[in-house]
């Protein structure tokens, strides 16, 4: 029996400066509102699509452009709106579906976004699912989210898959050769989360061989059969 070492997530650190941010036809049209910011039709911009998609990667660039306060749901306390505006007048809010089905958070968001539009500001609304699916029980704020544009991030095509993959490996220090890139991509599952599942079961297998990423290797972990 071949001994086998156990791997252990010791984590990793993803590249995230604006310069790594694949622009493709699936987020394009989101990177496009985001650089046409001051020119929204209204205060706030809902942005969503689906986990992995590089929303809050867009969130951190465009709060870093803009001088925004970068925040979460968690945040949105009582007194919390006029404390989270910034000279600048931008926020962004990652996670924002969160606020829904608890009354504070959904009354001081309510307030954010007006406190938003009456200083001429701007609200970057971060989601997974666009604002109609939320939940969101106070009337005010649900007519606030349904009047503000909304843009998705569309599913990846296997040129977005295989930067993506490519990408992400590196951020481990893995650097497969071409042909397990070519390979894997037109036969994986075409989403964000499937590249972000199996760059970490490729991490794991050639941890646990003791060597690089194979061709082999790469088949057997796509299709489950672990280490061959």
């Amino acid at each position: 029996m071949k001994a086998t070492q156990l791997p252990l997530d010791l984590g990793h650190r993803p590249a995230l400066a604006g310069e790594d941010f694949l622009v493709a036809p699936c987020n394009a049209e989101a990177v496009a509102w985001l650089e046409a910011g001051r020119r929204w039709p209204g205060p706030a911009l809902l942005l969503h699509g689906p986990a992995g998609a590089g929303k809050s990667h867009l969130a951190r660039l465009w709060s870093a452009r803009e001088a925004a306060t970068l925040t979460g749901p968690e945040a949105l306390t009582p007194a919390a709106p006029p404390a989270l505006m910034p000279p600048g007048g931008a926020v962004a809010l990652d996670g924002a579906e969160g606020v829904a089905g608890d009354p504070v958070r959904e009354r001081a968001l309510f307030h954010l976004v007006n406190i938003v539009a009456q200083a001429g500001g701007r609200l970057l609304l971060v989601a997974r699912t666009p604002a109609p699916g939320w939940g969101v029980a106070l009337a005010d704020l649900r007519s606030r989210l349904l009047a503000a544009p909304a843009v998705a991030i569309g599913p990846p095509d296997e040129p977005v898959l295989a930067a993506m993959l490519v990408k992400l490996l590196a951020d481990r220090q893995l650097r497969p050769p071409a042909e397990v890139v070519a390979y894997l991509v037109p036969r994986m599952e075409r989403s964000f989360a499937a590249v972000q599942r199996l760059v970490h079961d490729l991490d794991r297998a050639a941890l646990a061989a003791h060597r690089p990423i194979t061709l082999p290797l790469a088949r057997a972990v796509l299709t489950g059969q672990g280490e061959p």
